[in-house]
Parts: C-alpha cells; sequence; structure tokens
C-alpha cells in the first residue's frame, strides 16, 4: 500500500515502493481521477560502491556453481577412467557413445531446460513466487515429452553409427552404453529444471553439497558396477544413471526439508498443461542456441579424421575439448550468476541494477579470459603429458593450446552475454549470433585454413577464433543498444505484474492503471515514495 498524505482520499494500490507518481487535478488532467505523468523507478546513480556489492552478488551465486561444475567434472573423468580400465574398446564405444548423445540428448534437454530462467528469474524479482512452481512444472513435462522420441532414436543407435561407416565393435559397445543410459534422460529432465529453479532464487550453496555428496557415492558405485559385478561398459554406463538420481533425490530432499518449496509451490496444478506459449517461445531459441555451440565441437572431431594425421589430430582434438570443457566451467557460472541477478532485477522492475549487474558481469569475464590466456600459455608444455606420452600428440596440444587461450578472451564475455540475453528473456538474439559467428564465419574459416591454406590442425582452431571472437563483438554490440527501461516492461509484461493497473509510461507505454475516488481532493502536485532495501542475498 503507497502512503499518501492525511488529506488525500486517493489510494494507491501498486506495492511497489519504488516509483515517483505524479498526480494532477482532474480539472487539469486529460482523463478525470486518473493518475497520468509515468511511474518513474526512483533508483541511486550506481557508483563504485554499488559496483562492488554486484561484484559480491554475483560472487555469491557463481562461486557455488564453479565448484558444483568442477564436481561435475570430475564426475565425468572418473567414468572415462573406469572406460579406459576396461581397455581400448570399451574406451572407444564409450567415447562414441557420449559424444552421440550430448549431440542428441542431453544439448536438447539441456538448452530446452534454459527457457525457463528468464521466466523464473524475472517472476522471482517480482515476487509472483507461484510462477515459479508453475514454471517447474511445465518445463519437466517438455523434458519428459521430449525424452521420448530420443529415447527411440537411442535405441536405434548402432545402425545409424554402422550406415556412418562405424566400425562394428565400437558401435556396439556405444549401444550398450546408450541402451542403459535412456533412463538417465528422465532424470535429466528433474535435474536440469530443478537446478534452473534454485539458481533463480539465488540458491547455490546446496547445489553443490548435494553434487558433493553424490560424487563421493560416484566412486564406490562404479568399483561396485564395474569391477565387483564384472558388468563392464554397462556398468559404467548404470552408474551415471545412478549418481544423477542420487542428486535429483538429494536436490528434492533439500527443496522439501528447507522449506524452499513454501513460497513457490501451490502443489501440482492441470494449469501447468496450459498457457505453453511464452516457455516454448524461450525454450526452443534457447535450445537452438546451446545445440549450435555443442555441435561445433563435434563437428570438429569428424574434420580431425580428414586431415593429415587423424590419429594423432582426433586424440589431441579430444584432450583440447576436455581442456575447454574445464575452463568452460568458470564463464558459465559467471553467465549463470549474471543471469539471475539481470532477471531479478528486471523482475522487480530495477533496470539501472539490471544494467549494472550486466556490466560488472562482462567486466569480470574480461578478467577471466585474460587468466584463461594466462593459464593456457603457462601449462602448454606439460599439460597433454599428464593424459598421454605419444610425443605427436604432445606437441600438436602444445602448439594449439596458445590458440585456445586466446578463444577465452572472447569466449567469456561472449559466454557472459548470452546469461545477460537470457536474463533479458532475449534467447533468438543468442541463437543467432552463435548461428552467424560460428557457422557463417568461424565454419568457414576454419576449413578454409586447414584443408586449403596449410594451416592443418592448427587451422581449425583458428576458425573457432573467429567464430569467438566475432561472436563476441557482436554480443557487445547488441547489449550496449539495450534498453534497460523496455527490458523491464517486457518483463512486467511477461510475468503479469501489472495487475489491473493502467498508468502510461513515457506518454505511450502503458504500465499499470489506477483510478482514485471520484471526489478526491489532490493538492499536491507529486509524490515520491520511499526506495525500498535492496534485496538481500544468500548463499542459501
Amino acid at each position: 500500500m503507497c502512503h499518501l498524505t492525511p488529506h488525500l482520499t486517493g489510494k494507491c494500490k501498486n506495492s511497489n515502493p519504488e516509483y515517483l507518481v505524479s498526480i494532477q487535478h482532474p480539472v487539469e488532467a486529460e482523463q478525470p481521477n486518473m493518475i497520468t505523468n509515468p511511474l518513474i523507478l526512483k533508483e541511486e546513480k550506481p557508483h563504485l560502491k554499488s559496483a562492488f556489492k554486484e561484484v559480491i552478488s554475483i560472487a555469491k551465486i557463481a562461486v557455488p556453481m564453479i565448484l558444483t561444475g568442477l564436481l561435475l567434472y570430475c564426475r565425468s573423468m572418473i567414468s572415462m577412467l573406469f572406460l579406459g580400465h576396461l581397455g581400448e574398446l570399451a574406451l572407444a564405444g564409450g567415447s562414441l557413445a557420449v559424444g552421440f548423445a550430448n549431440i542428441t540428448g542431453y544439448s536438447i534437454l539441456s538448452g530446452l531446460a534454459v527457457g525457463m530462467e528468464p521466466i523464473c528469474g524475472q517472476a522471482f524479482g517480482a515476487k509472483k513466487f507461484t510462477l515459479l512452481g508453475l514454471c517447474l512444472q511445465r518445463t519437466i513435462l517438455l523434458l519428459l515429452f521430449t525424452s521420448v522420441p530420443i529415447s527411440l532414436l537411442w535405441l536405434y543407435m548402432k545402425h545409424i553409427l554402422l550406415l556412418c561407416g562405424q566400425d562394428e565393435a565400437i558401435a556396439t559397445q556405444a549401444q550398450t552404453y546408450l541402451f542403459y543410459s535412456i533412463p538417465d534422460l528422465f532424470a535429466q529432465s528433474l535435474l536440469h529444471p530443478l537446478r534452473i529453479y534454485l539458481r533463480t532464487q539465488s540458491i547455490t550453496l546446496p547445489l553443490t553439497i548435494c553434487a558433493t555428496l553424490s560424487i563421493l557415492f560416484h566412486i564406490p558405485i562404479n568399483y561396485l558396477l564395474v569391477s565387483h559385478l564384472k558388468l563392464g561398459i554397462t556398468g559404467v554406463a548404470l552408474s551415471g544413471l545412478w549418481t544423477n538420481f542420487n542428486l535429483v533425490a538429494s536436490l528434492l530432499l533439500y527443496i522439501v526439508f528447507s522449506g524452499t518449496h513454501k513460497r513457490t509451490w501451490g502443489g501440482f496444478s492441470f494449469e501447468c498443461f496450459t498457457q505453453w506459449k511464452s516457455l516454448l517461445n524461450l525454450a526452443i531459441p534457447s535450445c537452438i542456441s546451446v545445440c549450435l555451440e555443442w555441435w561445433w565441437y563435434e563437428i570438429m572431431i569428424l574434420l580431425c579424421g580428414l586431415l593429415i594425421n587423424p590419429r594423432a589430430t582426433v586424440a589431441s582434438m579430444g584432450i583440447l575439448i576436455q581442456t575447454t570443457s574445464l575452463l568452460y566451467i568458470f564463464p558459465s557460472s559467471i553467465s549463470f550468476s549474471v543471469s539471475t541477478r539481470v532477471g531479478n532485477k528486471l523482475g522487480a522492475q530495477k533496470p539501472s541494477k539490471a544494467k549494472l549487474s550486466a556490466i560488472v558481469g562482462l567486466s569480470c569475464s574480461f578478467m577471466l579470459g585474460v587468466s584463461a590466456l594466462v593459464f593456457s600459455m603457462m601449462v602448454r608444455n606439460i599439460w597433454a603429458s599428464m593424459f598421454t606420452q605419444d610425443k605427436e600428440i604432445i606437441t600438436l596440444t602444445s602448439l594449439v593450446l596458445p590458440i585456445i587461450g586466446l578463444c577465452e578472451l572472447g569466449n567469456c564475455p561472449q559466454t557472459t552475454g548470452c546469461g545477460v540475453l537470457r536474463g533479458t528473456a532475449r534467447p533468438k538474439v543468442g541463437a543467432n549470433i552463435n548461428l552467424g559467428c560460428f557457422y557463417l564465419v568461424g565454419m568457414p574459416v576454419a576449413i578454409w585454413l586447414s584443408f586449403f591454406a596449410g594451416f592443418d590442425f592448427q587451422g581449425l582452431w583458428v576458425g573457432l577464433l573467429a567464430a569467438q571472437g566475432s561472436c563476441a563483438v557482436t554480443m557487445l554490440v547488441v547489449l550496449s543498444q539495450t534498453d534497460w527501461d523496455a527490458e523491464a516492461l517486457r518483463a512486467n509484461k511477461l510475468t503479469a505484474t501489472g495487475g489491473t493497473t493502467s498508468v502510461v509510461v513515457d506518454d505511450s507505454k502503458e504500465v499499470c492503471a489506477q483510478k482514485p475516488p471520484p471526489k478526491a481532493e489532490i493538492k499536491e502536485d507529486s509524490l515520491l515514495l520511499a526506495d525500498s532495501d535492496e534485496d538481500k542475498q544468500s548463499w542459501v
């Protein structure tokens, strides 16, 4: 309730106390008894202290996400170690299966789940908590429905691989791995939405704790199924499935016993089967954007097989992709954090603070890119020896690592920029940027340098550098032209926080409305409503 001076009989039902409301006398107003001037957000100008506070807020979300990412990275490495222990055939089949699963399954589910991020982030900022619960239900249903055709595809994966000219023994091993990984699609259909549901509420430390517990059990589970029960590649697949269900169960237990669900969960509702348009409009472009980036690396592996020395280049590419996956954890965590902060602030109708979050996040990403470049230069001569003793592979890897470091100078701000676009509910822009930069710039450059200009293996990575560089520049240009006030209005529309009010903004855009009582004696020219305290951020 907005508090007016005693002699005013008019009332303002707007619950957000951060507006400057100008009230005109009914005789002077174009429409009698209407609030005519715009709702203007009263926000203090950003300064160094505000930026420092924003760094802390971003770090509170990002640091646990980094730890979670590192833990999940360790899980995949543990699985690869057990596959390697089974022999060369199992390792080749398992690696092929993981690559196929990423292209046809996990990238799609991950991308579709990202569609709920702007809705939940902005709804939480707007304090429309029940929308988070509804969006969670809709996203889980969407991923479960999507998992059905993916499962059917995985059942016939061997035939597809044989048609592509793969060795039959390797294809058989890959088919076995994927067959027992089919239930993992349904685990992922729960896991991705739950993680986003918590993250958009700035709840990330419990994610790290739950991931830690699941990884601690992952090693004995692998030992039990692979080494003790002698299940071979089947055991590796089942252990990954078991670990993911453990993680889902631990997250559900946290949500229930911590009471996190009380504000956001109104129980299962048939409303989750309706009003899918907003979610699909965000989920499909998000999926395309994620898949375009994931598929690039798989295409790179295929191109390696056409180079002069495919054995060494494919092996080196595997090491380098693992390296980029490790480095990607850091900018992606900042991206998730910035997306949450921007979405929350836009939902709360604080466009200048959303802009500050974007600027601070991008600044941090540039520093992170420099750190990645320094790291890659420092370890260039020793990194590959951690994976192999083949001198040719070590040489190729050491030549390309500096290029990867340069790629991170573009990748870090580009990834963070994608987070800003997600927070502002503009995934189509991100998808168009990824399509244009990766496939219309990077891919032609990579092919020309590798196969026609004589750069061979290095040419592929220079192509990636061209893609990342153009992507970062395009992203910064787009973000620099963002109208943050307009994005706040879009957030208001997306989360339907306007209610039944209707006040004209900028003399043209309608945000909220309200009629004062018919005979109100309005004597004040304007009313300044006090600014509210900054939303408190919590690790949990």
